[in-house]
């Protein structure tokens, strides 16, 4: 049989497709703007005859019916990263959190840890050889392919098809086959405010040319790369493509002609954007997509030389720990890839990691910088493994310093409202030493 004949029989309706899930099933779906949410849907509609069925993502951009209350008793999420939605339903017991770097998701799935029945994903239709694109999500859904013993796979003709030796898979490795045709949820470039440009101003002065760039979604990477139209021949590996990016190839300065690792590719895991960053990513040889743990393993990051490393966080205490996925025993978001390219860039010849952060929340009535980390708070990048430190007061280099050098360091970036505070914190902490 060949794969047009296996398309045609193995196309049927998302009714068909979801009897093949049992109670008590393991599911897995595909990540971000790939989650199948035609799937999703109808699943939805036919809870009652479900129960105890766990559904594992990271992040789901778009209508997450399946996060409705009263829906855990059918369906219940499990997520090693949230946002608004399953939040809230952490928060409320109605979903559980599974600490975990973004890369170690593929062995979690086959060591069996997080345990797959269904992969239920999002792909492109086949090419001429008969294989589906991942789209927009490669990172771990690949292996959780691999590990599934059944994909349901909804085909979206609007699906940006994008490249990659490993993004990819054989139609024939499909059990069941659901046609659909809608835009992908999109994601807005952010409001970009004072704030935003002062603490971007301090992180594009550490960014040389020639540099490979990790940047992530929102205000402040937003503002960085705004910053960086006369430098030259930049390169990306990251785990996420954003909207900014395309601004910047466009405009020829990534160009990745100075790469030492998949030189003039820009390498990635998934993307988020607008209707213009999927256009851009589509059938585009530039871009490769490849599983988180390739894209996200610390020592593949490190052959990128010159490497920089841009992400936020919650708040930053006097030893340099860096809190990004908790407030106190809150927990607000996940590791996800930031400790991955944190020690990717720290390994790189002429590399930097930069956490970039506004020195105050909640209406400047919080330091960000703190003597110690609420209590209860995870710590995610840890003090060894810190470098630069930037809000919109100033740069703090901590690698190499000692925890009194740190200290005061950090005083210095943090709001001048809570100066004297943390002077007092500091002289108590030290000056009785």
């Amino acid at each position: 049989m060949n794969w047009r004949e296996y398309l045609a029989i193995h196309t049927c309706t998302a009714e068909e497709a979801i009897k093949a899930i049992r109670s008590g099933d393991h599911l897995v779906y595909s990540h971000a703007a790939a989650c199948p949410s035609t799937i999703n849907r109808v699943l939805i509609d036919h809870k009652e005859d479900y129960r105890d069925v766990s559904i594992f993502h990271m992040l789901y951009v778009g209508d997450a019916v399946h996060l409705a209350p009263g829906v855990e008793k059918h369906f219940r999420l499990r997520s090693s990263f949230l946002n608004d939605v399953s939040r809230k339903a952490v928060e409320e017991g109605r979903a559980d959190f599974y600490p975990c770097y973004f890369q170690q998701l593929p062995a979690m799935f086959d060591i069996k840890s997080f345990p797959v029945d269904v992969a239920v994903i999002q792909v492109t239709p086949p090419d001429n050889d008969g294989y589906c694109s991942f789209g927009v999500s490669v990172d771990y859904i690949k292996a959780a392919c691999r590990n599934a013993h059944t994909i349901i796979a909804e085909m979206n003709d609007r699906m940006p098809r994008t490249l990659g030796p490993e993004n990819k898979i054989a139609v024939t490795d499909l059990h069941y086959i659901v046609e659909a045709s809608h835009p992908l949820p999109e994601v807005q470039k952010s409001t970009i405010g004072e704030l935003e440009k002062k603490i971007a101003h301090h992180c594009s002065s550490l960014i040389d040319d020639g540099a490979t760039l990790q940047i992530g979604i929102g205000a402040i990477p937003d503002a960085v790369l705004m910053l960086l139209d006369d430098r030259k021949d930049l390169g990306i590996h990251t785990e996420l493509f954003t909207p900014g990016i395309v601004d910047l190839v466009k405009k020829g300065v990534i160009t990745g002609k100075r790469k030492t690792f998949h030189q003039e590719k820009i390498i990635y895991t998934f993307l988020m954007g607008d209707r213009e960053t999927y256009d851009f990513a589509d059938n585009n040889p530039m871009l490769e997509a490849y599983p988180v743990d390739y894209t996200n393993s610390p020592f593949n990051i490190a052959k990128n030389d010159k490497m920089i490393a841009l992400n936020s966080c919650i708040e930053v205490d006097f030893n340099g720990q860096v809190a990004a996925e908790s407030i106190g025993s809150y927990t607000y978001s996940g590791t996800g890839g930031q400790v991955d390219y944190v020690q990717g860039a720290r390994l790189s010849k002429g590399g930097k990691s930069i956490m970039a952060l506004p020195s105050t929340a909640v209406g400047g009535t919080i330091s960000r910088i703190v003597p110690f980390l609420k209590q209860g708070a995870a710590v995610t990048t840890s003090r060894n493994d810190v470098d630069y430190i930037i809000t919109e007061y100033g740069i703090a280099h901590l690698r190499g310093q000692s925890l009194r050098e740190r200290a005061k360091q950090l005083i210095e970036i943090a709001h001048p409202d809570f100066r004297e505070e943390l002077e007092r914190n500091y002289f108590a902490l030290f000056k009785r030493k």
